[in-house]
């Protein structure tokens, strides 16, 4: 297994085709499961747990660049409430006989603050969470974005 840097990843938006999200600086990809208690009498004093929903959230620093398409396309799906196609993915892949891998699924932006340092380029942080779509569920995506 090769150590990767997170330089290598690339967060990924879907406008007709899927473009690299160019002004994101950091990304924290989050997932948890729920859990649910199935302890037993014969579990011999230990509490048992079983994972449940999963659910997940993606936390994004982003330049402030209104005149970036990646920039223009998640603060418009936060003023809409709209959901966006995206995928968080460990290496490029747009590519034929790609591996990586990583989360693809219509996400609802449910933050995005502006943050203004004073000697510093200005940033948003987003947060954006699995949302429901007719076409797509959360999934973890193995290969070629298509």
């Amino acid at each position: 297994m090769a150590t990767r840097l997170g330089l290598a990843c690339v967060a990924y938006y879907f406008d007709t085709t899927w473009k690299e999200l160019s002004v994101a600086r950091d990304v924290s990809l989050g997932l948890e499961a729920g859990e649910a208690d199935v302890t037993t009498r014969g579990a011999n004093g230990w509490e048992l747990t079983i994972a449940t929903l999963k659910k997940g959230s993606v936390d994004i620093e982003l330049l402030y660049d209104t005149a970036d398409p990646g920039f223009t396309a998640l603060q418009t799906a936060y003023f809409t409430s709209a959901p966006i196609k995206m995928a968080f993915m460990d290496g490029p892949a747009l590519t034929v006989g790609s591996t990586a891998q990583g989360l693809l699924a219509f996400f609802s932006v449910s933050k995005f603050s502006r943050d203004e340092p004073l000697q510093e380029a200005l940033k948003i942080k987003a947060t954006v969470k699995p949302t429901y779509s007719p076409l797509l569920a959360p999934t973890w995506h193995t290969g070629e974005l298509n």
